[in-house]
């Protein structure tokens, strides 16, 4: 397998951190955006242990917009496969699982019972109509992506992230019932033995991405 792994010179002090060296290198350090898959199943159980850990996780207001369809059968992956970009078609056909991540613009329907003291949110979200409340569920949709990644490699799986489709196109395939709209397609299993990461590349540090004022 081509994981290339930090030397211990690159290691990061963990010492700053509540969780220990082992649990950030799974989630982190070590861990690779895989473009290359072993054969293999990726559970259910898998993907909803990951989910129901990284849905606590804070969404403007508690509206927990994302949506996840699990694309398995070879039929719908011909069909996803359509929409994706030239250099991505290959990929969702060999991957043992790959995830449509969408974003509810009709989460507004659930507030009642996830925001019960935001005291007529829904009439207000209803009001504002689908592109009033775009905005909001994409911004918190794209949030939970990043808890999803990390927890799908929590649960011992690893990832590879592609943003390069047509989205109104998925949207129309599958979303055509629901309106949920597209986000981010994303492949999971177990890396292949070889070729499945490109070399490891530098990270920006600390005092190149931050200001203080």
């Amino acid at each position: 397998m081509t994981t290339e792994t930090l030397d211990a010179t690159e290691i990061p002090d963990t010492t700053g951190l509540l969780i220990d060296p082992a649990t950030a290198a799974l989630l982190f350090t070590e861990a690779r955006t895989v473009n290359g898959f072993a054969d293999g199943d990726v559970a259910d159980a898998q993907v909803q242990a990951a989910y129901d850990l990284v849905r606590w996780g804070p969404t403007a207001m508690n509206t927990v917009p994302l949506r996840i369809l699990l694309v398995r059968s070879p039929e719908a992956r011909e069909r996803l496969a359509g929409h994706m970009a030239e250099g991505n078609r290959a990929r969702v056909l060999a991957a043992p699982l790959t995830v449509v991540v969408a974003a509810d613009t009709d989460f507004h329907e659930h507030l009642p019972r996830l925001a019960p003291h935001m005291e007529g949110g829904r009439e207000r979200f209803a009001e504002a109509g689908t592109a009033g409340r775009a905005p909001m569920a994409t911004q918190s949709t794209n949030i939970q992506i990043g808890y999803l990644i990390v927890g799908l490699r929590a649960a011992g799986l690893h990832v590879g992230a592609m943003g390069g489709f047509d989205h109104a196109g998925v949207d129309a395939e599958f979303f055509a019932d629901n309106g949920w709209q597209s986000q981010l397609v994303i492949n999971v299993g177990t890396p292949a033995a070889e070729g499945a990461s490109r070399p490891r590349q530098e990270r920006l540090a600390f005092d190149e991405v931050s200001a203080t004022v």
